[in-house]
């Protein structure tokens, strides 16, 4: 039997996604000049951890406003601006009611 997804659990797969898609996005090459390597780490330490505590992810939200912001690739800043929304999008799912 197939353990029954919670909301929690829905908001984590759409954050893998929106990481993804950010890992999708960098060039190849991409020198990590503003800190999104270290952000990716931690975002990827953040996934792995058995707890789902939401404003651990609203943090890295928060943090992945700052790196973008910092960004002096135009290009690039506009595009992970918007990952940054589709991260927000992310936690704001819900389990489909049945």
């Amino acid at each position: 039997m197939a353990k029954e997804l919670t909301d929690n659990d829905i908001k984590r797969k759409a954050v893998k996604l929106v990481v993804a898609h950010i890992r999708k996005k960098l060039p190849d090459d991409y020198d990590g000049e503003t800190g999104l390597d270290a952000w990716l780490e931690d975002m990827d330490a953040l996934l792995d951890k058995e707890e789902f505590l939401i404003g651990e992810y609203y943090e890295m939200r928060n943090e992945l406003n700052d790196v973008v912001d910092c960004m002096i690739n135009d290009e690039l800043r506009y595009k992970l601006r918007d990952s940054w929304y589709s991260f927000g999008k992310a936690l704001e799912k819900k389990k489909k009611p049945k």
